[in-house]
């Protein structure tokens, strides 16, 4: 019987040392692996993939949400999830209403940031609209008042709250966010620093391992591009 017992035991503990081997040795998830970058971006995906890519998008910038939703998919699908790109993104801040969204995609922990990020720009259609019908009283708020309430304003004629909300953020969390004047300046440099170190002139633009694509500004031409690294 203790010899039986025995082996049960070993057949037991080589089975669980088997699925310990086994998970232990599983992939990794790139799509979910997110690092915030020294230069101020967040990075998805493998950090020592062979090809870096670096997006600079603007969320007022209608191409950059073009982009978005042709380019996001396939990336994911067909180069981070395999572990052959990583992607960062940066900002580009154009005028307060960048600065606005991007404190919103930037609010909670880093691994919030791409559903932040993808949700603002997916919407961009309906915000913009929005903000090309405003009124004179709404303008006048834009412009009056500190930073913060400007930022507040512009988060609730824009409707900001309400995508923030399906996001699972209140209006508590989102104020606090856009309360951080420290953090706003931190951002705005962060902007003029990436702008200038890689000669960005208009967004979306991209960087492949460092060195910016000129002239590219669209998933067609940037994907044969990333391609050719392979």
């Amino acid at each position: 019987m203790k010899i039986a017992r025995l082996a049960r035991s070993t057949r037991l503990a080589v089975a669980l040392l088997g699925i310990a081997f086994v998970s232990a040795g599983a992939a990794p998830n790139w799509n979910i692996t997110v690092a915030q970058t020294e230069g101020g971006g967040h990075r998805l995906g493998n950090p020592a993939a062979k090809v870096k890519l670096m997006e600079f998008v603007s969320y007022t910038c209608p191409h950059c949400a073009h982009f978005e939703t042709e380019a996001a998919d396939p990336l994911r699908v067909g180069y981070i999830a395999q572990g052959k790109v990583s992607v960062e993104v940066r900002h580009i801040i154009r005028d307060p209403v960048d600065l606005t969204a991007v404190m919103l995609a930037e609010c909670g922990p880093k691994e919030k940031f791409f559903l932040n990020h993808s949700t603002l720009l997916r919407n961009q259609g309906t915000w913009l609209k929005k903000m090309s019908n405003l009124s004179e009283a709404q303008r006048n708020r834009w412009v009056a008042s500190n930073y913060a309430a400007r930022r507040r304003a512009i988060a609730k004629d824009l409707g900001f709250y309400d995508l923030m909300a399906r996001r699972g953020y209140d209006q508590l969390a989102v104020d606090k966010c856009l309360a951080d004047e420290n953090f706003a300046r931190q951002l705005a440099e962060q902007s003029e620093t990436s702008a200038r170190e890689f000669g960005v002139e208009g967004t979306p633009s991209f960087a492949l391992n460092g060195t910016l694509l000129a002239g590219t500004h669209s998933w067609d031409v940037l994907k044969p591009q990333i391609d050719a690294h392979f």
